[in-house]
């Protein structure tokens, strides 16, 4: 091989070697070396991922994980709360409570049934005790709207009116049920149930037990009437004794004090149950029927003597009126189940394992709004501070009084 080849093959090997490494320096060069550190996320935070161009990908947010609606933020968009948000759902009572309520004091009442006693706690979470007598065994308790009265039933049929601003205290007979408050305060209505049809009747007394009125007879009828006197006093029960309208539509009577005529409305369903708005102008109430599926369906409808029956609409929820509570006339807040069998208008018991989601509604529009809750809970009772925007509530799974700030 002549010298002047031979250089060309080593000039080539050479050249090769060379272009090769200009092109790892190039290349792969750069990522020799330790990779940047990257900081991990604080625990209790929300990562985001990144999203591709033109593209939004939100992270996965369980059903235990909601996040909470922020003022300024456009509808639909999910915030992640800071680290140190608190919640705004509270334990506030530990122990078993009975009839929780939001009193005219704008604090919430309750017995608690570990010891006996009645309690009162302020939004601020301070309690302090109604009254010290010791109360056993009290099954279920019916207060006044305007003052820290209240009848109390006990299993054996014994109920007590006790007042406890002024300590008095009067024993109602055995055969009355159903008790219900005036607006006032001073008198009450309830089912006097006899033993012979004849002597079962609606009645009014005053909060001493003195002043009997007999307002209607019912007959073999008392468990078609809801006792439940409205805050305008105009109504004091309801009974479901209308013209027969079929197997899904009732009418339904409003009886006065004093025998008035008042309209009646026709409800499209069975299972009545009622709830006054807070000037007794309309009437929230919830049925069942085969076109729901035999599930509570909630509906509301004007109550007062001048438009009684008119204006009645469907509020598109599946739940009970018992699991609701006003707040002003146009808005309500209700615990509804995240779901329901078929049937459960007959058993609500159905639902006793289903967790409730809490809804505002817009009783005039429609409109439906979902106020999160951080925990899973199956409202027992509920009630409303209207004042400091505050819903209080039972669970039927555990115990304790709970608080929602709004």
């Amino acid at each position: 091989m002549d010298k002047k080849r031979l250089v060309l093959i080593i000039l080539f090997i050479l050249a090769t070697i060379g272009i090769a490494l200009l092109l790892y320096w190039v290349f792969f060069a750069g990522k020799i070396g330790p990779q940047p550190i990257s900081e991990e996320q604080p625990s209790g935070e929300v990562e985001f991922p990144e999203a591709e161009e033109g593209a939004l990908t939100r992270p996965t947010v369980g059903p235990s994980q909601q996040l909470p609606l922020t003022d300024g933020v456009a509808p639909g968009v999910q915030v992640a709360p800071a680290a140190q948000e608190e919640s705004k759902l509270k334990r506030i009572v530990e122990d078993q409570v009975t009839g929780a309520r939001v009193d005219s004091n704008n604090a919430v009442s309750f017995y608690n049934e570990l010891d006996g006693r009645f309690y009162r706690v302020d939004a601020g979470g301070n309690m302090q005790q109604l009254s010290d007598t010791i109360f056993y065994n009290v099954e279920n308790v019916v207060w006044a709207q305007q003052n820290n009265a209240a009848v109390l039933e006990y299993p054996d049929g014994s109920n007590i009116y006790y007042n406890f601003d002024s300590g008095e205290q009067v024993t109602l007979p055995k055969h009355w049920e159903d008790f219900s408050f005036s607006r006032q305060a001073d008198q009450i209505a309830a089912k006097s149930i006899g033993l012979s049809p004849d002597n079962r009747w609606l009645v009014t007394t005053n909060v001493s037990g003195s002043n009997i009125q007999l307002v209607e007879p019912l007959g073999e009828n008392a468990d078609k009437v809801i006792v439940d006197w409205s805050p305008n006093r105009q109504v004091v029960a309801l009974s479901r004794t209308g013209d027969p309208l079929g197997a899904d539509r009732q009418q339904v009577l409003f009886v006065g004090l004093n025998g008035e005529n008042f309209p009646a409305i026709v409800v499209e369903g069975r299972g009545l149950e009622t709830k006054w708005s807070p000037t007794g102008n309309q009437l929230l109430y919830s049925v069942y029927s085969a076109r729901t599926d035999f599930k509570p369906e909630l509906w509301i409808v004007n109550a007062d003597p001048q438009t009684m029956g008119t204006n009645r609409r469907v509020l598109n929820l599946n739940t009970w009126s018992d699991k609701c509570a006003f707040a002003g006339e146009r808005t309500v807040y209700c615990a509804v189940p995240t779901e329901l069998d078929a049937g459960s208008g007959f058993s609500p018991a159905l639902a006793d394992g289903t967790p409730d989601r809490l809804m505002k509604i817009d009783v005039l529009t429609g409109a439906q709004i979902e106020v999160p809750l951080s925990e899973s809970h199956v409202v027992d009772s509920i009630s409303v501070d209207e004042k400091t925007q505050t819903v209080y509530f039972t669970d039927k799974q555990q115990p304790g009084l709970f608080r929602v700030s709004l």
